[in-house]
């Protein structure tokens, strides 16, 4: 409906038409700028706010191998100064005698590694019969006791077959309630023994000293 009401209008009266009513309102954001030190042309060109490692002597050196006299840098202050050169001096060019004095204590120290391995190895080799035969003993230990244990399975197997007339699986539970049961046996027959034994004993000692 807006075209055949504006066909009749200049583009001027249009446009003022399409305008809406009102002061036309624009947002602006405010906000104080800092101006960056930047060279745009080069290089970074460091403030008085820069970090120290931007505005230390190892930055300058570094901006003045890279842009020459153009950095700004005078020449002059990249000489080290007289305690950075006798520290390097003194870490980069040792006088003779203290590079033998080096080479010394390192001798030294070579040879008490050295004495100490040797120590060590005189001990160990002192100390091989012994865990030679320590091994020896806990091997022979360790077979008589698997045989132990073998002998000891077979004859529950055995007592398992002659209590339920047939082979067991040694997982089962019938045989491991078996198993209770008889070490339960063995050890009341073990009490019974050393309560004899010590029954005997004490028989012994009375009979002896009645004879006296």
């Amino acid at each position: 409906m807006a075209a055949p009401i504006l066909r009749g209008l200049s583009l001027g009266a249009a446009v003022a038409a399409l305008r809406p009513p009102g002061p036309l309102i624009t947002a602006r954001a405010f906000y104080n700028t800092r101006r960056l030190g930047l060279d745009l042309n080069g290089f970074y060109l460091p403030h008085s706010e820069s970090p120290e490692w931007q505005r230390g002597a190892r930055a300058q050196r570094k901006r003045y191998g890279r842009w020459g006299s153009a950095s700004g840098v005078p020449a002059t202050s990249l000489w080290p100064e007289a305690a950075e050169l006798a520290q390097h001096q003194a870490e980069w060019e040792p006088s003779l005698q203290q590079m033998l004095s080096d080479i010394r204590v390192k001798e030294l120290e070579r040879e008490k590694k050295e004495k100490e391995r040797q120590k060590l190895i005189a001990t160990n080799m002192a100390k091989m019969p012994k865990m030679v035969e320590d091994w020896r003993r806990e091997k022979r230990e360790l077979k008589i006791k698997q045989r132990e244990e073998k002998a000891r399975r077979e004859h529950l197997l055995s007592e398992a077959r002659e209590r339920f007339g047939y082979s067991i699986d040694p997982r089962s539970p019938k045989f491991q309630e078996m198993v209770k049961e008889l070490e339960k046996e063995e050890k009341k027959k073990r009490k019974l023994m050393k309560r004899r034994k010590k029954e005997e004993t004490s028989g012994s000692e009375v009979a002896a000293a009645g004879i006296l």
